[in-house]
This record gives structure tokens, C-alpha cells and sequence, in this order.
């Protein structure tokens, strides 16, 4: 089975500029990406999707394939990883290239280890579903979230819940934005990904961190030096 890992990376991120190729721990992260697929050697080709000729430079140097520039129309910041990936594969589709699964890999994940990456090919291909993603667990309990009103005074957004122990209370996941593997023809016909249509893979929180803000780079990079103490 053909198998393609597709690495969306625009060039114009606004909160952190030039995020995709900003250093991480001594050198650009996308590298990490483009190194976790290879590594892996799940993939047939590693490609990054990219509208910006620096980054097609940088993914490169790293071993990706970057076989054409991303359309405008999806390099804007309303353009979703959906779109992106169903370009990809219409591309290569109307090269006469079979692909029968994609992964879908988040450029700005340094924490990001080939080993789930197995799984959750393996999951996928196993079962009849349309995707197999990355999750991880909420640190603490969503039934007893707070909402801060204007005037600084907090109420529960779940009245009902917020005097439970939390133990008694479900555990919640959330997206750990990693990787999105799927089927070709998933992705091609928009199968919604939020939804049954897909498995969970869960990931350890220490290796998850959405990295949205300039705070959010320091603590990634604070953990991210504690993570390869812990590995080496």
C-alpha cells in the first residue's frame, strides 16, 4: 500500500512570524517533523506543502520533497489542514499516483515520536474506520471548568458538575495536533475527522504543547529539554 506524509507549512503565521522555520532547540522545527517521517519509514514520499519559497528551501535541506508551491488560495489564515491535504493528494492523483493512505503531520511538532506514528498506521489499516489522530488527555477535569465574566467574577459553566469529585467525573481528551493519519479517499471526500469516523490515538501529555504564542515556544522548549534528559 502507498503510503504519503504530508507536511502543511505556510509562510505567513502571524503570532509567531516565520513559526514553520523558526529554531527549536538549536535548529528549525519542521525539521523535527520531516525527520520523525523518514525515520519512520512508513512513507513513500515526504512532502511539505508550502507557499513560501524559504521554507521549500529549509524542508529540503531536511530531505522532504516540496514538488510544487501551494496555491494562494490556500495560504491564507482561513485555510483549513483539510483543504491542504486534499490539494496534495488531488495533485498527485492527477499524476497518476495511487495513494492509498496520507498522514497528515503538523510542521511546529517537536515532541512528535515515529513510534506513534506506527500505531496509529497500524490502528488504521486494522479496522474500518476513516482516520487515526493523535489526542491526549485534559490535565484536569472539563466538567468543573469556570467562566471569568467582564467584571472579574467567576461562575461554573457546568453548575451541576463542579461540586463532583474528580475521580466520578469522565476523563476528556483534546487534539493533540501531531499527526492525522488517513485514508486517501477520507480525505478526498471530506469525511468529517472529529467524529466516529476516527480512532484516538492517546499520547502522554509530557509530549504534547500547542505552540500558538511566543509563551507557548518557551514552555515547549523548557519541556522539550526535559523529554531527552528523560530519553537519553
Amino acid at each position: 500500500m502507498s503510503c504519503v506524509a504530508i507536511i502543511p507549512a505556510r509562510g505567513g503565521s502571524k503570532r509567531i512570524p516565520r513559526k514553520n522555520i523558526k529554531p527549536f532547540a538549536g535548529k528549525p522545527i519542521i525539521g523535527y517533523s520531516i525527520e520523525a517521517a523518514l525515520q519512520s519509514q512508513l512513507f513513500d514520499r515526504v512532502i511539505v506543502s508550502t507557499d513560501d519559497p524559504e521554507i521549500a528551501s529549509v524542508a529540503e535541506s531536511f530531505g522532504a520533497e516540496i514538488p510544487f508551491l501551494r496555491p494562494a488560495n490556500l495560504a491564507d489564515d482561513f485555510a483549513g489542514t483539510n483543504a491542504v491535504v486534499k490539494q496534495c493528494l488531488e495533485w498527485l492523483k492527477d499524476g497518476n499516483e495511487t495513494v492509498d493512505h496520507a498522514c497528515c503531520i503538523y510542521a511546529t511538532a517537536p515532541f512528535i515520536r515515529f513510534k506513534y506514528l506506527h500505531e496509529g498506521y497500524k490502528r488504521l489499516v486494522e479496522s474500518d474506520k476513516s482516520y487515526a489522530f493523535s489526542v491526549t488527555s485534559f490535565p484536569f477535569p472539563v466538567q468543573r471548568a469556570l467562566r471569568v465574566e467582564k467584571d472579574g467574577c467567576v461562575e461554573a459553566i457546568y453548575p451541576e458538575m463542579i461540586a463532583r469529585r474528580s475521580q466520578d467525573l469522565e476523563e476528556a481528551y483534546h487534539d493533540a495536533g501531531q499527526f492525522y493519519w488517513g485514508r486517501a479517499e477520507a480525505f478526498l471526500s471530506d469525511v468529517v475527522t472529529f467524529s466516529p469516523a476516527s480512532i484516538a490515538i492517546i499520547l502522554p501529555r509530557h509530549l504534547v504543547q500547542d505552540i500558538d504564542t511566543h509563551e507557548d515556544w518557551k514552555r515547549a522548549e523548557l519541556m522539550y529539554e526535559v523529554v531527552l534528559k528523560e530519553e537519553a
